[in-house]
C-alpha cells in the first residue's frame, strides 16, 4: 500500500555541488520560477491509499520526463514497513524563459527570430510565446499558448494565431487525450484556418508559388480497457470537414499546375495498439539524458468514407495507417522501425498516396563511441499537385541546397561515428562529436517537370552540444558538410547550424 507521497522539485542549477554553488547559476535560481508541487502532483497515476504497482510508477516517470520544463524524474521508495510503503518523486527543472534571438542554417538558408517564450509560465507548466520569424518562405508575426492540463484536468487547451506576410493563420484545440495505458476515455476537437502562399521548389530554388486557403475541423471521441496483460488497445471515432482552395499569386509564376480544390467531409473511425515494453537509456539520441525507447509494437490507423451526401466535392475512402516496432541484439545494439501510410481511394483508383518508412540502427562501439545508421524512403502515388516529394538540407542530405531534389518518390542513407567527448563545460551542455556520410536520391518526375540529378552523396563533420539546463531543443547541432555530386551551383561546403530533439 502506498503511504505518504512526498514530492521534490530540484533547481536548475544543484548549490549542494561545489562546481554549481557559483553566483552565476545561484541567480539563475532565483530569476527562475519553479514547477509547482500540485502540477507534479496532478500527473502521478498513483495516490496514498492505493496498491503500489510498478507499472504505474514506471509510466509516471515517463510522463514527467516527457515535459521539456523538466529534465528527469525520479521515484524511489524512502522506507517500507512490511504494509505501506513511503514514495519521493524527484524531478529537475530547465531553463525555461527564452527572451532573445534564434538563429539556424540548414541547405543554404537562414532562419532567424526574435521571440519571448515561457515554457514553464509561473511554474504552472503552460506554454506562451510571442514574436517575429523569418525563414524562407515568409515573415511572420506569431503567438502561441498551451495548457496541458487547464483548469487543473488531463485537458489540454491550445491557441495559435500567425499573422504572415503572405497571409494568417488560427487553430484552437481542446481535447482531453488518452493521457496514460488506464485511460479509459479520451475527446475533444481541432479547428484550423489559414491562407497563405506556398512555395515551388526544382533544384533548390524557387519556382513558383500559389495562395492557398485551407480550413480543417475535427472533433473525435475514444474508449479504452485500459491496459490488459501488457497491451493497450483503443477505439476512436470522429468527423472531419476539410476544405482547400488554391489562386493564382499575382505577378508570381505557378511553377506547375494550379492544385485543384479539394473538400472532403467524412465520419471515421481508428484503432490503436500499444504493446507495454519500454527501456530507459542514455546516449541513444540524446546525449547524457535519460531516453524512454519503446520497444514494443505500436501500431494503428483510421478509415473514414467522403461522400457528396455529406458535403464533400468527392466520394472517397480516406485512410491512413502506421506501425513502429523496436528490437535489441545483445545490450548494445539496437533496431527502430517505423512506416506511416496515408491515401485515399477514389473513382478512378488511388490518389494523394504516400507511403514513407524509416529503419535507424545504433551499435555501441568503444565506451566513448557509438555506430548510427538510418535508411528511410517515401513512395506515392498520383499526389495532389500541393504536395512535393523533396531531398535536401533541410530533410538530411546536408551537403547540398535545401529541397535540392523533386520527384515522386526518394530515399536517403546516412551513415554516422558518433563520439562522445565526457566533457561538461560550465556544467550547461554536454559535447559530443560527429563524422557522417549522407546518400540519398528522388525518382520521377514532380509536378514541377523537376527530374532527379541521380544519386548525390555527401561527407562531413559535426559538433553536438546536448543542452542540460534548458528546455529548448535538446542537441544542438553545427555540421560541416561537403557534397561529393552535383552541378557548379552548389557551394563545395555548407555550414549547418540548427537545434533538434535527436543527436
Amino acid at each position: 500500500m502506498i503511504g505518504e507521497i512526498r514530492v521534490s522539485i530540484g533547481d536548475i542549477f544543484d548549490p549542494t555541488i561545489p562546481s554549481e554553488d557559483r553566483w552565476l547559476y545561484r541567480t539563475a535560481n532565483k530569476l527562475h520560477i519553479n514547477t509547482r508541487q500540485p502540477i507534479i502532483r496532478h500527473q502521478l497515476l498513483f495516490k496514498s491509499g492505493e496498491p503500489y504497482v510498478q507499472r504505474l510508477v514506471d509510466e509516471t516517470e515517463r510522463i514527467l520526463r516527457a515535459n521539456d520544463y523538466l529534465y528527469d524524474a525520479w521515484i524511489r521508495p524512502l522506507s517500507y514497513d512490511g504494509k505501506t510503503v513511503v514514495l519521493e518523486v524527484r524531478t529537475r527543472d530547465t531553463w525555461t524563459l527564452n527572451p532573445g534571438i534564434n538563429y539556424s542554417r540548414q541547405g543554404g538558408a537562414n532562419t532567424s527570430s526574435v521571440e519571448i517564450e515561457e515554457k514553464n509560465l509561473l511554474g504552472n507548466g503552460q506554454r506562451l510565446s510571442f514574436g517575429w520569424d523569418n525563414d524562407v518562405d515568409r515573415e511572420s508575426l506569431n503567438f502561441e499558448f498551451f495548457d496541458p492540463h487547464f483548469h487543473s484536468t488531463w485537458t489540454r487547451l491550445g491557441v495559435v494565431y500567425s499573422d504572415a506576410d503572405d497571409g494568417s493563420t488560427q487553430a484552437i484545440r481542446l481535447d482531453r487525450p488518452f493521457y496514460s495505458f488506464d485511460t479509459r476515455h479520451a475527446g475533444g476537437a481541432y479547428l484550423f484556418d489559414s491562407i497563405r502562399n506556398e512555395p515551388r521548389y526544382a533544384y533548390g530554388k524557387n519556382i513558383g508559388e500559389y495562395e492557398q486557403d485551407e480550413q480543417f475541423v475535427e472533433a473525435y471521441g475514444g474508449k479504452s480497457q485500459g491496459w490488459k496483460d501488457g497491451w493497450v488497445r483503443r477505439w476512436t471515432a470522429g468527423a472531419t470537414y476539410h476544405q482547400k482552395r488554391f489562386d493564382e499569386v499575382v505577378d508570381e509564376p505557378l511553377g506547375g499546375p494550379l492544385p485543384a480544390d479539394l473538400e472532403l467531409a467524412y465520419p471515421w473511425v481508428g484503432f490503436d495498439l500499444i504493446e507495454d515494453v519500454y527501456q530507459e537509456r542514455t546516449n541513444l539520441d540524446q546525449i547524457e539524458r535519460t531516453e524512454d525507447v519503446l520497444l514494443g509494437l505500436r501500431a494503428g490507423g483510421r478509415i473514414g468514407y467522403a461522400s457528396e451526401a455529406f458535403g464533400s466535392d468527392r466520394d472517397a475512402l480516406i485512410l491512413s495507417a502506421y506501425a513502429q516496432n523496436g528490437w535489441e541484439f545483445g545490450s548494445e545494439r539496437s533496431l527502430f522501425a517505423t512506416a506511416v501510410a496515408t491515401g485515399r481511394v477514389e473513382d478512378d483508383g488511388l490518389r494523394n498516396a504516400a507511403l514513407s518508412a524509416e529503419a535507424r540502427f545504433y551499435a555501441r562501439t568503444s565506451e566513448k563511441t557509438k555506430f548510427f545508421a538510418t535508411i528511410n524512403a517515401t513512395v506515392s502515388e498520383a499526389l495532389d499537385a500541393d504536395r512535393q516529394v523533396l531531398l535536401g538540407g533541410e530533410e538530411g542530405l546536408r551537403g547540398y541546397p535545401l529541397r535540392y531534389q523533386a520527384g515522386t518518390s526518394k530515399a536517403l542513407l546516412t551513415l554516422e561515428q558518433r563520439y562522445y567527448t565526457g566533457w561538461y563545460p560550465f556544467r550547461l551542455f554536454h559535447v559530443a562529436g560527429a563524422a557522417f556520410f549522407d546518400m540519398g536520391r528522388t525518382w520521377g518526375t514532380d509536378v514541377t517537370g523537376a527530374t532527379s540529378d541521380g544519386l548525390l552523396k555527401d561527407v562531413g563533420i559535426g559538433l553536438r552540444l546536448g543542452s542540460s539546463r534548458s528546455a529548448f531543443g535538446n542537441v544542438v547541432h553545427i555540421d560541416l558538410a561537403f557534397p561529393l555530386d552535383g552541378g557548379n551551383d552548389i557551394d563545395s561546403v555548407q555550414l549547418v547550424v540548427e537545434t533538434k530533439a535527436r543527436f
